[in-house]
């Protein structure tokens, strides 16, 4: 199933969300969507794709839907937004879903050898004597040691399961040993789909829609193009020769699960809101047919990739960090510390849905012309979110023991006393410099500032037990840090409290060039 390039442009900075965040109620109005929409309406006349639809997902809810052009070339039909297009790979979060769900119940581990469930591999000839048994989380991860199959694999989406069987006999050409190296494999992801059949009793096809889609409510998903109404299903294209070419639709078979889906933005915005919904962490009971935990460890780093280099537009350089999850394509860069995504593409389509958990604010689109090429336009679409203030981070909330840690410090600013810092402190901290040192250094920032008053909220705040802000005095301004320790009570193990500058004023970013 081939992967659509994406990149990541120049948005805003971004901070780690941790446990207890709050969701952000985001006020955005049709107005902050119109250069959203331009520059998807730009995209698809440039990239000469007959039609496209798109959608922005705000707080696990689908927001504002766009359309564009024709779902049907030779009638003139036009695409509408309950229009249904192949997603292709991103099938593969459905697939990961699964098997997660049948983790949760207990019914497999992912550390399993994954001949337990397909005898066949038990014959399969590894690449040296000392490799391992591939396992689940090998395929979830693209880490089998599978040669990447883009090519190859867009054309075996409807071999039967008799063929699949035959092929799974013949053996595997490792490219490197399970477990050390990721490369994309469509091959791997068919062998989830049938071990989600092995496991459950149950048909792939049969098991995502009565355990995933119905629970969610996609009442237009389905694996077969034939079960799509005739008047909503989108006509894959190719681009040739000056003119559109009708891609024949491939049927559902053994390799569905790595690219066979189709749905709408309606039932896409729903799935992509169960995994904004899934931050943060916390008490209320899930009302999804996957766990939040789940949701949230599907949307981890488990593979990683090598780092690249990339210059923005304004020439500025920029680090990448992208690896895979379960299912997922995770990434990092200067800009965003936590991106989820997957593209899709087949002959006719090509699709991508791209989050950002610390914002609870996603994009998707679909297209029908052959590997539809999203990725620089989601780019620019975020971009455009940010300069309207309508993308806006998750707020943190911090810890009791945090806010504790924050006002006893606040009054030794004020006025130093012995008895309260002994009190805030975890027994390492005066070791580490002693209480006398501290109590002069305190004493010197009053001489020199005058008397302060604490800001409201955090200039940074990393999780619940560590963050820093601000004082503002009569002579300049105060930046405090505290960072608590791993006990119960949580106390103060680190504390820094030094003069404010004018980087202090600034957003935290996620990449700083280090000092000479």
């Amino acid at each position: 199933m081939r992967r659509v390039r994406q990149s990541v442009g120049l948005w805003v900075a971004s901070a780690v969300v941790g446990s207890g965040c709050v969701l952000t109620s985001h006020s955005a109005t049709p107005a902050d969507y119109a250069d959203v929409d331009r520059v998807m309406r730009d995209f698809l006349v440039r990239e000469n794709v007959p039609g496209g639809a798109w959608g922005i997902i705000v707080d696990g809810q689908l927001a504002h839907v766009g359309v564009h052009g024709l779902r049907d070339v030779a009638t003139g039909a036009e695409v509408k937004s309950d229009s249904v297009f192949r997603i292709a790979s991103m099938t593969k979060s459905f697939t990961a879903m699964a098997i997660l769900q049948l983790r949760d119940a207990g019914r497999l581990s992912l550390d399993d050898a994954a001949e337990k469930y397909l005898p066949e591999l038990r014959r399969w000839r590894y690449p040296s004597s000392d490799s391992p048994k591939l396992t689940i989380r090998d395929l979830l991860t693209h880490s089998a040691g599978f040669p990447e199959d883009n090519p190859w694999g867009d054309q075996q989406l409807a071999i039967s399961e008799e063929e699949f069987t035959a092929l799974l006999q013949q053996g595997m050409p490792f490219s490197n040993p399970p477990g050390v190296a990721f490369e994309y494999s469509n091959y791997g992801y068919a062998l989830l789909g049938r071990i989600v059949s092995t496991v459950s009793g149950m048909s792939y096809p049969k098991y995502v829609e009565q355990r995933i889609l119905q629970p969610l409510g996609m009442t237009s998903t389905t694996l077969e193009p034939r079960s799509v109404d005739d008047t909503r299903l989108a006509r894959g294209y190719r681009f040739e020769d000056g003119q559109w070419k009708l891609e024949p639709q491939l049927a559902d078979g053994a390799f569905g699960s790595m690219g066979g889906m189709l749905t709408s933005l309606d039932d896409l915005g729903r799935y992509v809101g169960q995994f904004l919904a899934a931050y943060p962490p916390r008490d209320d009971a899930s009302s999804g047919p996957v766990a939040r935990a789940s949701l949230r460890e599907m949307q981890q780093m488990w593979r990683l990739r090598p780092a690249s280099i990339t210059l923005s537009k304004s020439g500025q350089p920029q680090l990448n960090v992208t690896g895979y999850g379960y299912g997922l394509r995770i990434s990092q860069s200067c800009d965003f510390s936590h991106i989820v995504a997957h593209s899709g593409g087949l002959p006719g389509f090509g699709s991508q849905m791209r989050w950002l958990p610390e914002y609870g604010v996603g994009l998707i689109a679909l297209g029908n012309r052959t590997y539809t090429p999203w990725g620089g336009a989601l780019d620019e679409a975020i971009a455009a979110l940010a300069r309207t203030g309508a993308l806006k981070r998750r707020a943190i909330e911090p810890s009791a023991e945090l806010q504790a840690a924050r006002s006893g410090v606040e009054s030794l600013v004020a006025k130093w006393d012995d008895t309260t810092a002994r009190e805030l402190a975890a027994m390492n901290l005066y070791l580490d410099r002693s209480l006398e040192r501290r109590r002069a250094e305190f004493a010197q920032l009053n001489q020199e500032l005058g008397v302060c008053r604490s800001r409201p909220g955090y200039v940074s705040i990393e999780n619940r037990l560590r963050g820093d802000w601000l004082f503002d005095c009569e002579r300049g301004t105060l930046r405090a840090s505290v960072t608590l320790s791993p006990t119960m009570p949580p106390k103060i193990q680190h504390l820094e409290v030094r003069r404010g500058t004018a980087r202090d004023e600034r957003p935290p970013a996620s990449c700083q060039l280090a000092p000479e």
